[in-house]
């Protein structure tokens, strides 16, 4: 069937979040209506608030909704649709979707089933690259998957290889073999994973880069004929084989090696018979001797993530390209009429806990907010593409990513002190995140001085998850702001509602106990006090503080926004500042410091016995309970599993002893905070 495109005036987004949200912006923008489909989980949604019209799909299980081909055609027949725009992720790449919309006469903003099948089959992609010319990863990607065939190309690329799953993805069926000697049982475990992910267990070798950046390049086809890049992206901060922080373009380049990579990738796209917007990764080899060197690694046949960093440096909306494109237009630009203006980064912002090992993290958001006024920044400097406002809930049925913080400035180092200044403005609160990880990455030295790898978080872990040492300064700051908001939040005028340490023809005085909030949570470290003798002014708290044997004059000044300066001894240091429950958290562009803040007389000591109980630190499903009620266990012990977002956390015994009661079973859903044990600690 020859599908010919037209124009249309109503796009249906088949996604969610954050990308939804950020299609629909374009499309209003161009006049078009705009339709968003939901899940239950998703019915009071930001997308779907802010769509013309909204569909249901189904229960939240994406199978049962996002990823039902039937129920998203009939959204789009129901609401008169001409066009579907897929997002990411869910039915993005699925070339049965792309069929069937070409059979229901609905556009699909996004290429040809036949070039997401060429690209699908990692094997087959790689004798295609071959065929137009792109440099491969030396490797066998052959149809023989004979163990010992196997092993002998292993052999002769020379080790460390790696193997990965011919039909996978996402970092599942892929390992490195270091030697000879392991690449059986490498195999052989690959296998497995790979049968067990995708139905399939042929296997391809690569040699295995030492020390490669990930380094992808935008390409656009039209029906025309025509195709172009919009240069690079440096992708190489990654974790679990997922990007963190992208910028563009990528440091270090030159015109040389940009034009080679773009132009390999062109042919790339063209190969396949591509059309509209993709993005072609490759492998630079950053080892030493071997500088400028690149291998086609795959390529994604949809919109990225990290899209709006190429945005930034080229003045182009791709989603505006996609959709003209998908009209039947040509090209809106020719190859020598794009340019590059400045530096771009895009950090994601997940609801996760990076100091728990990323753990998936859920509930209410009390507030999402950006003060760009505060931290002196621009919306010319600064994007926030969100699927998330405050008051919205985080299920654990999809991707924890809630946003993505975008930048731009003249040159690297000035985009990065605006990241840096940004991520200090971004005040999410009720919903643990990783905004503090990616202020720590963001100022790590290494990244500054662009030592970029696909493990760079790997190699710098120490200093990543380093346990962080609190000084006086730190002390000060987080007891005078947490008892300035406290007081401001006080209306009334009773002497007993005071927060100030009133005292009848006495100095205020107040002592106030500070600890690092991962103390609380393990009982371990200790409290500073800090005792605060002083008055209130009018717009001015004026101090002096005691902390241990040092005495400090101080001062706090509220600020546009959630900005404060903070004067101690006569140095102002200005700050973003707020109150998250009994966290004070203070950020600044060098990072983010969270201090535990509480009067003194209300330190619960009962923090520092064990716990008699466990309960849910996210909302989930159990999936197993691994021991007995009554079996005698020791610390650490796995009890029972949960799952959330497509991640398991095991639950462990927090002592020796035994558990009592399970209250919930295999299967059941949970919420965050509810009990899921007894547990009785040896005496």
């Amino acid at each position: 069937m020859t599908f010919t495109p037209t124009k249309f005036d109503t796009l249906l987004v088949a996604n969610r979040g954050e990308i939804a949200c950020r299609v629909m912006r374009t499309a209003r923008r161009m006049g078009l209506k705009t339709v968003a489909v939901y899940s239950d989980a998703d019915a009071s949604a930001r997308h779907v608030r802010e769509a013309d019209e909204a569909v249901r799909l189904g229960p939240a299980a994406a199978r049962e909704s996002y990823l039902n081909i039937d129920a998203v055609i009939d959204a789009a027949q129901r609401t008169g649709t001409g066009a579907i725009h897929p997002g990411y992720g869910f039915l993005s790449e699925n070339g049965s979707f792309v069929k069937a919309l070409e059979e229901a006469g609905i556009t699909f903003v996004g290429p040809p089933a036949s070039a997401i099948a060429a690209m699908g089959d990692k094997s087959a992609a790689k004798a295609r690259m071959a065929n137009a010319g792109v440099p491969l990863v030396p490797g066998y990607h052959g149809d023989d998957q004979d163990d010992a065939l196997l092993r002998s190309e292993a052999d002769k690329i020379g080790y460390p290889v790696m193997l990965k799953a011919s039909a996978g993805g996402g970092g599942k069926g892929m390992r490195v073999v270091e030697s000879g000697d392991g690449f059986q049982a490498a195999l052989d475990g690959c296998r497995r994973e790979s049968k067990a992910a995708f139905g399939d267990d042929r296997m391809l070798i690569e040699k295995y880069l030492v020390q490669p950046r990930h380094v992808e390049v935008q390409v656009f086809c039209d029906r025309h004929g025509n195709g172009v890049y919009l240069f690079e992206r440096d992708c190489s901060v990654q974790r679990r084989h997922q990007k963190v922080i992208e910028e563009a373009p990528a440091p270090g380049m030159t015109a040389e090696l940009r034009s080679a990579m773009g132009d390999a990738a062109v042919r790339a796209a063209q190969e396949i018979g591509y059309v509209g917007a993709g993005t072609v990764e490759f492998l630079l080899d950053g080892s030493p001797g071997q500088d400028g060197s690149f291998y086609f690694m795959e390529m994604n046949t949809r919109l990225q993530v990290e899209h709006p960093v190429t945005e930034m440096i080229t003045g182009q909306d791709l989603v505006e390209w996609q959709l003209r494109v998908a009209m039947g237009e040509p090209l809106p630009y020719s190859q020598d009429e794009l340019t590059i203006t400045g530096h771009s980064f895009e950090a994601r912002i997940y609801a996760e806990d990076p100091d728990q090992d990323f753990l998936p993290a859920t509930g209410l958001l009390t507030r999402f907010a950006l003060d760009l006024e505060g931290a002196g920044l621009s919306s010319d400097q600064v994007r926030l593409d969100s699927g998330v406002e405050s008051g919205d809930a985080v299920s654990m049925h999809y991707d924890p990513m809630l946003a993505k913080l975008i930048v731009h400035g003249a040159d690297r180092d000035a985009a990065l002190a605006t990241l840096n200044r940004a991520l200090a403005a971004l005040d999410v609160q009720g919903v643990v995140t990783n905004r503090a990880f990616l202020m720590r990455l963001a100022t790590h030295p290494g990244f500054k001085n662009v030592e970029l790898d696909t493990r760079f978080i790997e190699r710098n872990e120490a200093t990543l998850f380093a346990p962080r040492v609190f000084s006086n300064e730190d002390y000060a700051s987080a007891a005078l702001i947490g008892l300035n908001q406290l007081a401001n939040e006080c209306h009334s005028d009773s002497p007993w509602d005071r927060h100030d340490g009133f005292r009848l023809n006495a100095p205020h005085t107040i002592r106030i106990a500070l600890c690092d909030p991962a103390s609380v949570q393990t009982a371990e470290g200790e409290h500073a006090v800090v005792t605060v003798e002083g008055k209130r002014n009018a717009g001015e708290s004026l101090w002096i503080l005691t902390i241990g044997d040092e005495t400090l004059t101080a001062s706090v000044q509220p600020l546009t926004g959630d900005a404060v300066a903070v004067t101690l001894n006569g140095y102002r240091h200005r700050l973003q500042a707020r109150r998250d429950g009994n966290v004070v958290v203070m950020a600044d562009p060098s990072g983010e410091t969270r201090l535990c803040w509480r009067r003194i007389d209300a330190i619960n000591h009962g923090q520092h016995e064990a716990e008699s109980t466990l309960t849910a630190p996210m909302n989930g499903t159990v999936v197993a309970l691994l021991v007995a009620p009554g079996m005698a266990v020791e610390k650490g012990m796995p009890l029972m599993v949960m799952e959330a977002m497509k991640m398991e956390h095991t639950m462990t015994a927090p002592a020796n002893g035994s558990v009592e009661t399970f209250h919930f079973q295999a299967g059941d859903t949970v919420s965050q905070g509810a009990v899921l044990l007894d547990f009785a600690a040896n005496e």
